[in-house]
């Protein structure tokens, strides 16, 4: 594997990461789209889908971060959107 193919699935998982956080898709349709690419060995996502569901601020950190190098504000927004909705402190 060389560089570019390091870097498309990089993109490839953020995407994958960004579509997951905002209930786009499912962690079945994940799968069921890299079972059909034939790329299922290579499947990745910033964070363990088992334990986690990426809305914590470290994955919404890194999606913010990497949307914002790409310009693509309108995910920024949304993904910032979900940081203050579940990781807000309650108010009294």
């Amino acid at each position: 594997m060389d560089f570019l193919d390091d870097m498309q699935d990089y993109y490839d998982s953020m995407n994958n990461a960004y579509d997951f956080v905002t209930k786009r898709i499912t962690l079945d349709d994940i799968f069921e789209k890299a079972e059909q690419s034939g790329r299922m060995e290579e499947f990745y996502l910033p964070f363990d889908p088992i334990s986690s569901d990426g809305r914590d601020e470290a994955t919404l950190d890194l999606l913010i971060e990497h949307f914002i190098e790409t310009e693509e504000y309108e995910k920024c927004q949304e993904l910032l959107n979900l940081k203050r909705k579940y990781l807000s402190a309650p108010e009294d």
